[in-house]
Formats: structure tokens, sequence, C-alpha cells
């Protein structure tokens, strides 16, 4: 898909790449010759992408968790350690549990919020100070959801990743001084991991509420990402791409969602 050496001696960190869409982003990232860290605070789970990964380039560990800034913090100082810089940082990780609004406990939004907002948070500033502000040069790039019309059976992501929505064209105008441009990605309904989460009822069906009738898949979202990354894009930033086949602008999203969380 893209020429091999296209990131060739460019320092990629991937959180949440040990498994779905970050771990395909990684794998991609490599097959076009970064070197690529990925993050996650599952260290079996990242020995295991790491042992699948090295089969494609150079693939380094990066054990922390995003909530935590003094971890991310010692990330930061592992990478600039062994490679002296980093060039681009994709947030990935995240997670979240379907429910109805009025069923969520407040340790269960103040979770997700955390994980998915506020980690990201950290994660970006720190590498912006250690790397990118320096360097006067860096990209970032934000993997959100689907939050076009709010993001009912999931308030708590919603809000999360709408915070990462505006946090993405802040910066890119805050920081576009420092030569940094920062993009974000909203996947539609993507066939990965992540839905493993999801009760059986929600899924049933779900290919219908799609206009083209399928799932994405994770190649789908890591291709315009390495594209928002590439010199192919050095006038884009402050944008989100909706990668979900026009599902936001289609159908009836509460539905399916409604019947299986009541």
């Amino acid at each position: 898909m893209f020429q091999k050496d296209l990131f060739k001696d460019k320092i990629v960190l991937v959180t949440g790449g040990g498994s779905g869409i970050g771990y395909t982003i990684a794998k991609h990232y490599l097959d076009a010759g970064a070197i690529v860290y990925i993050a996650s605070r599952n260290a079996a789970k990242i020995e295991k992408a790491i042992s699948e990964l090295s089969a494609f380039g150079d693939v380094r560990s990066a054990i922390a968790d995003i909530r935590e800034p003094e971890q991310i913090q010692a990330l930061a100082d592992k990478i600039k350690a062994e490679a002296g810089k980093l060039d681009i940082l994709v947030n990935n990780a995240g997670g979240q549990f379907p429910s109805a609004a009025e069923n969520i406990s407040f340790n269960g939004f103040r979770a997700v919020v955390n994980n998915n907002l506020i980690g990201t948070f950290y994660v970006t500033q720190i590498m912006a100070k250690t790397f990118f502000i320096p360097q006067k040069e860096g990209n970032i790039v934000n993997i959100i959801a689907n939050i076009y019309r709010g993001f009912p059976g999931m308030v708590h992501t919603g809000a999360a990743r709408a915070g990462v929505d505006n946090m993405t064209k802040t910066l890119a105008i805050e920081w576009v001084r420092y030569n940094i441009r920062v993009n974000a990605i909203a996947p539609g309904i993507i066939r990965s991991s992540g839905m493993d989460t999801y009760p059986p009822a929600i899924l049933k069906g779900i290919e219908k509420s799609i206009p083209n009738n399928r799932m994405g898949t994770m190649d789908e979202v890591a291709w315009p990402v390495l594209f928002l990354s590439s010199p192919m894009a050095t006038y884009i930033s402050g944008e989100t791409l909706y990668v979900d086949a026009g599902n936001r602008l289609w159908g009836d999203q509460w539905q399916g969602w409604s019947e299986s969380l009541t």
C-alpha cells in the first residue's frame, strides 16, 4: 500500500499497540520502514505482540499505563535514551463498555474518561514537551470514535472522545508554531478485538445498520493513519477523518442499542 521506505528512520509510538487496531497500525508502520514502539500496561500482551511483529521490522516494547504521568515520562525517557527522538505519536489506547447512561456507575464513567481523554492528554503533552517542541517538528494522530451524532449507548466514551476531538483542533492551532501537526481518525464499526466486550445482542445484525452492509477492517483504519502522518499530508492539521463508510450520516444509531441495553 505504501512505499517500503516511506517512514525509514522515523520513530513512532503507538499506544494500545499490543492488540486490535493499534497492533495493525504498528504493523503497517513497520512495513513502511519505521522503528515502532508499542505501548500497553499489559506486559504479556506486549511480549506476544513483539514476538509476532518483529517479523516485519524493528519493534520495541513500551510498558506504561497512560493514566499515570510518571510512567509516561519514564517511557519518554526510554525512547529518548534509545532512539534520540520521536517523530510520530499515535494515541490509540482506550476502551469502553456498552451501557445505558442511567446504569453507568460514577466510577465506571470516571474510568473511561480517565483512560480515553485524560490519559491521551498526558501522553500528548509529555511527548510534545520531551520531543516535538524541542525538535520543532512532530506528528500526532488521535484515534477517537464515531461521535458525529452523539454516542447513544456509550455516553462515557462519547464525552471523552469528543474531548479528544476538540483537543485535536485546539492543539493544531496552539502548536503550529512548533511545526506540529495534530489530526484524528474517527473509526466507525470496525471488526476488531475491541468488539469482544460487546453483548451478542448488540452485534446481531449490526452490519445492516451500515450503508455498505459490512464492518470496516483494521487495515482500513491503519491506512489513513499512515497517510495523515506522511509527507503527503503536510498541509493537513486539525482535521478529524471519519472512517465509517458514511455511517454517521445514515440510519438510526439508537434502535438496536436501546433494545439490548434496557
